[in-house]
């Protein structure tokens, strides 16, 4: 009986690993970054002219995001950067408008590698 419980034990370790090995996100399987695409924010603000670059440990880039309507605001994000999987993963991003009147963070994350950006999927 004392066999039995161990080895059930086992099986539910082994499966737990086995989850916790596939949890693990595909950086390369993400889209491509298109320009434009459409902001986490929603209401149909489209994001324009996003391309990170990394340097001294930060993804950084000027962004426009564009209303339905045309109005237009400039902006400049800041994400931290860690490498992972053979490129550099930028996440935590810390947005500002260009004027210094509005700021805040975003979820979207971007994957570079080999030169491709890709986007995280909303």
């Amino acid at each position: 009986m004392r066999d039995a419980a161990f080895f059930s034990f086992l099986g539910v370790c082994a499966a737990l690993a086995f989850h916790g090995a596939g949890a693990q996100e595909r950086f390369e399987d993400w889209p491509v970054l298109t320009n434009p695409f459409p902001s986490t924010g929603g209401g149909g603000i489209m994001i324009h002219d996003y391309d990170p670059v990394v340097a001294s440990g930060r993804c950084t880039t000027k962004f426009r995001a564009v209303e339905p309507n045309g109005t237009t605001y400039h902006n400049l994000i800041e994400f931290e950067a860690a490498e992972t999987q053979g490129g550099v993963l930028c996440s935590n991003g810390q947005w500002r408008s260009a004027d210094g009147t509005a700021s805040g963070t975003t979820p979207f994350r971007v994957f570079i590698k080999d030169g491709v950006k890709r986007g995280s999927p909303q």
